[in-house]
């Protein structure tokens, strides 16, 4: 039986001047046309060929031996040709380009962006793109605790927080509680392993472990300082959202840095301000 979306060997059984008639042995009656101006210059009757199958512009099963950047259940990143009222319009290397439905958009895609989609077959029977890649993606990823990676974010939850294709092929999640700052879906992403779950899937954070960051977070307290005048309207008891909307950090990596920050002279935090100070140099013991 003929199988849209995926490569398969099929064998000439005529020609027509349109090109030739392909089928699979012993079913000739279901043939399919593959264009002239794709057929081999020495091909005869009952040469194999080995094709991919879509429907054209016309509804109509072809065969073709180009290869596309994706086949049947597979997943890949194809550009945005075109933005229309039915849905964009995806380069995946073959001469008809793939619809990608809205409703099978995790964020709304723009003409030369790249977006990460799968393949499948939509209840009419056309080959179709689905940002929606969780069921595609493997859970098998070679990346244990601590691991670097890299991703993309694919589709955000509310209630779990963001999904990461790793390497593009593999099921990762940066949890919510680590979700800061401008993290969304469409953006690539470096982080690190922080936990293997037995079924192979991984939760993610793109920041270091807490010692490692709090230098990081502490220079970027100061630079926000620095672009407001050295002054910030909120203390101690600021609310995770206002730091969130700040500094793009959790309350928990605020405090931390602030604390070595402190110690080191160079803020001071009342009940309604942070302040930016100049640290005292230390006084040289006399010899």
């Amino acid at each position: 039986m003929l199988q849209i979306g995926i490569r398969q060997p099929l064998v000439i059984v005529s020609f027509t001047r349109f090109g030739a008639y392909l089928a699979e042995p012993g079913r000739e009656q279901e043939r399919v046309l593959l264009p002239k101006k794709q057929v081999p210059p020495e091909a005869s009757e009952g040469d194999q060929i080995e094709v991919f199958l879509y429907r054209d512009s016309q509804d109509r099963i072809i065969a073709t031996t180009n290869t596309p950047a994706i086949t049947l259940g597979g997943i890949g990143m194809l550009t945005v040709k075109q933005v229309t009222r039915i849905g964009a319009f995806l380069d995946w290397g073959l001469e008809k380009d793939l619809l990608l439905p809205f409703a099978q958009q995790t964020y709304p895609v723009r003409e030369g962006e790249q977006c990460l989609a799968a393949l499948y077959v939509d209840k009419s029977g056309r080959l179709c793109a689905t940002m929606k890649v969780y069921p595609y993606l493997q859970a098998d990823a070679p990346y244990d605790k601590d691991s670097r990676i890299e991703g993309i974010i694919y589709d955000s939850s509310p209630q779990f927080g963001l999904f990461v294709a790793v390497d593009g092929k593999y099921s990762g999640l940066i949890p919510r509680k680590e979700v800061h700052g401008a993290l969304a879906p469409g953006q690539r992403i470096t982080g690190r392993v922080t936990k293997r779950l037995p079924d192979g899937r991984l939760n993610i954070s793109v920041r270091e472990k807490a010692y490692v960051q709090m230098d990081a977070d502490g220079a970027l307290i100061l630079k926000v300082l620095d672009e407001y005048d050295g002054v910030l309207p909120f203390g101690e008891k600021v609310s995770p959202e206002v730091i969130d909307r700040t500094f793009g950090i959790s309350k928990a990596a605020f405090k931390r840095a602030a604390g070595r920050l402190l110690k080191q002279g160079r803020i001071s935090i009342s009940d309604d301000c942070i302040r930016r100070e100049e640290p005292t140099p230390s006084k040289k013991k006399k010899s």
